[in-house]
């Protein structure tokens, strides 16, 4: 069960945090990611994670913006989002998964998702 909070409505070069809190396994089994869809668009990889934090990959599109990471004694999974930009308006989800990837069919659990807009 994945649970995304940390979402809402920012200006244009504002920074922002999503926050994924996982249960009812063991978070550390699973690799993690945050994909995302903006309206009427289809949803898109932003960034992937493996189970102990140590290989990251990221959308060209947020590379150097965005920053994903996990707790795993938490089991919660971040997002954290700087230099926003419009473009980036969309419900963001997480998932987790068995193997690292930008494709969403290979993730097992998803979150229900968090909006975040960004005005100009």
């Amino acid at each position: 069960h994945l649970v995304e909070s940390g979402g809402g409505l920012v200006q244009t070069g504002d920074s922002l945090r999503l926050s994924c809190a996982a249960s009812g396994g063991t978070f550390n089994n699973y690799v993690a990611g945050w994909f995302r869809q903006a309206p009427g668009k289809k949803r898109e990889f932003v960034s992937t994670l493996s189970r102990w934090g140590g290989v990251t990959n990221y959308a060209n599109s947020v590379k150097g913006r965005f920053t994903i990471s996990r707790d795993n004694p938490k089991n919660t999974l971040y997002l954290q989002m700087a230099s926003l930009k419009p473009e980036d308006t969309a419900v963001y989800y997480c998932a987790a998964g068995t193997n690292m990837s930008t494709q969403e069919d290979r993730y097992h659990y998803w979150g229900q998702g968090t909006q975040v807009t960004v005005s100009s």
